[in-house]
């Protein structure tokens, strides 16, 4: 099999069209067509069907994109490797992690990061599902878990803590919960997702109250930067994480219920076991232990 059509073909099988994989290699639709039908020619079975939509793999191309996918992440974290200086890191690395914690804490310390390793770019992709690092979806990741696939190294970051918080004119309006009890005449704001980005998000919904009975919320939003506003605004009360809590203290928003127990996430830096030996993972893990150690 050509490298050339394998690649033609991955471009038009993530794109689902001739065109738009065209745009993405500059070649003209008709070029990529003549390729992919080559490609066929040479292996004897169908790869699409082609109807007016679009194109659909058939099962024997979908087989066909599963390898040719991991074998050029395979062959680009290669090339990385390669091209990294032995002696100072260099290179594009691809971060992910959750929306909350990517734009409330990471995000205004990228720059930090950046300034200190000026041959280092970085793709920093928010997503509160978990990326396929085997696959290349990412380089590293933060996550709010252990790592679920077996073949990832890990470390642990930190253990973060949640916060009861609200402003001080919706206390001034409603009132200071004194205990857990107490929450059930106040407005919650909950996380309304059902895929929660962090264990025990809505803990606030349970704490003092009969298992099985869970408060009710005011507000359900599947954002934190979303429920952090509207804690802000003065609407309710919310549980948030302490990277979010100690930053909003300066604009005036209150602990609460501060000796009431709150469950803890741990938080890990993870990455394939084929970057174990690269410098730019090793710099940006050791800047993230450092910042995290002071909440820098």
């Amino acid at each position: 099999m050509d490298w050339d059509k394998l690649r033609v073909f991955h471009a038009v099988a993530e794109a689902g069209s001739f065109t738009h994989a065209g745009d993405t290699l500059n070649l003209s639709q008709s070029a990529v067509s003549r390729q992919i039908s080559a490609l066929e020619e040479a292996l004897q079975v169908p790869l699409f069907h082609r109807h007016a939509r679009g194109l659909i793999l058939t099962e024997q191309g979908e087989s066909l994109n599963r390898t040719v996918r991991e074998v050029f992440a395979k062959l680009a974290m290669t090339e990385a490797l390669l091209t990294e200086s032995k002696e100072k890191p260099a290179g594009r690395l691809k971060v992910t992690t959750t929306v909350g914690f990517g734009s409330s804490w990471l995000a205004p310390r990228v720059q930090m990061f950046l300034d200190a390793y000026p041959d280092v770019t970085m793709a920093l992709i928010l997503d509160d599902s978990d990326l396929d690092l085997a696959m290349r979806e990412a380089d590293v990741a933060i996550r709010m878990h252990p790592p679920k696939q077996p073949d990832l190294v890990q470390r642990h970051l930190m253990s973060m803590e949640w916060h009861v918080c609200a402003s001080a004119e919706y206390l001034k309006k409603h009132g200071t919960p004194q205990k857990a009890e107490d929450l059930d005449n106040h407005r919650l704001i909950l996380f309304g997702d059902y895929r929660p980005p962090v264990p025990d998000i809505n803990w606030l919904a349970e704490i003092g109250r009969r298992a099985g009975s869970p408060r009710k919320a005011l507000l359900e939003v599947n954002s934190l930067q979303a429920m952090v506003m509207a804690v802000r605004s003065g609407l309710g009360i919310a549980a948030l994480p302490d990277y979010m809590a100690a930053e909003e203290e300066a604009h005036g928003m209150v602990r609460l219920l501060t000796a009431e127990k709150a469950p803890k996430v741990d938080v890990y830096f993870v990455y394939p076991e084929e970057l174990r030996t690269s410098k730019r993972v090793a710099v940006f893990r050791d800047f993230l232990l450092a910042r995290l150690a002071h909440r820098g």
